[in-house]
């Protein structure tokens, strides 16, 4: 017997209004986040192609302050999530199809767009990753270049090793410039 009875635990029924419309925004806000990264990846070549190292650099910095907000904004749309009657890990797609007759146009639209900025910076994330490898391997070809060191490829194996003396001469092109 206990001296204080249990009201049972309040259930969420139909999702109000406010939920739905606090989820369009957090779509929303998620979305330009992601925009925000995709002109961070853009900048971030334009800078790399004009060799601007402080380019890079405050590129770099604002996609690390971007990513920061992102990770806040996702802690939201999952709590939203569970609100809803969904599970903190359910997919956009899965919270719709849960939801049903209750989502909206502008609900399908916000996560439709949200997921193409998702897709579009999948796309421009794998090109900066390209160009920075490209630029990381001229630099140190150039490097090897200055210093007249024969051009081999870094590997796990080859990475720490002293380059072979072959007789080549060494800094030909400083040696020619100084």
């Amino acid at each position: 017997m206990t001296l204080f009875p249990q009201e049972p635990a309040p259930r969420l029924g139909v999702p109000t209004g406010a939920l739905l419309d606090a989820l369009h925004d957090a779509l929303i806000s998620e979305r330009k986040l992601l925009d925000d990264l995709i002109g961070q990846m853009r900048r971030q070549r334009a800078s790399v192609a004009a060799d601007d190292i402080e380019g890079v650099d405050e590129s770099t910095f604002a996609t690390h302050r971007i990513l920061a907000t992102l990770g806040q904004a996702r802690t939201r749309r999952r709590q939203l999530n569970i609100l809803l009657g969904g599970s903190e890990d359910c997919t956009l797609r899965e919270l719709e199809d849960m939801l049903g007759d209750q989502v909206d146009t502008r609900l399908r639209d916000a996560r439709l767009r949200l997921t193409q900025a998702a897709d579009l910076l999948t796309r421009e994330v794998g090109m900066n990753r390209k160009l920075l490898r490209e630029a990381l391997t001229n630099t140190d070809q150039h490097v090897r270049t200055l210093v007249g060191a024969p051009a081999l490829p870094t590997t796990y194996a080859t990475e720490g090793l002293a380059a072979p003396t072959s007789g080549a001469p060494r800094g030909v092109l400083v040696n020619r410039t100084a």
